[in-house]
């Protein structure tokens, strides 16, 4: 693994063997819903898979409902990816405070989930993803 540090001083990590990640089209439709609404439908979602942590779905913001987000002042930092970003979704009221993250401008070594976002399960009624 390597790492090094970005302008504002992040250490910035490689993902390697000690630390893969794969990032590959999902040919699914996707479909996330909270409170009786479809907040993405999509049939180019993205598998991430990282390490050891469970797969993630990083679905188009093209097929988001984005009116139904409300961006949050919460933010993390993922050495392999980058800065993260938050939205909640107001529909599902504390339960869906920061339900949603994305990397807005992720790391060259994953830059395919650009534009992309991520959504918590437990924060969602459902991410339905049909044959």
């Amino acid at each position: 693994m390597s790492s090094n540090l970005n302008p504002s001083g992040k250490t910035v990590k490689v993902p390697g063997p000690d630390h893969p990640i794969t990032i590959e089209p999902n040919p699914a439709r996707v479909v996330v819903t909270l409170a009786g609404k479809v907040i993405a439908d999509t049939r180019e979602a993205l598998t991430l898979r990282e390490a050891a942590y469970p797969a993630v779905l990083y679905i188009p913001r093209k097929d988001v409902d984005m009116t139904l987000l409300e961006r949050t002042e919460h933010a993390t930092y993922c050495p392999y990816k980058g800065d993260c970003s938050y939205y909640s979704i107001p529909a599902g009221g504390a339960r869906s405070v920061n339900a949603v993250w994305t990397y807005e401008n992720p790391y060259a070594a994953v830059e395919e989930i650009k534009a992309h976002v991520a959504f918590y399960p437990d924060r969602v009624d459902a991410i339905d993803v049909q044959d």
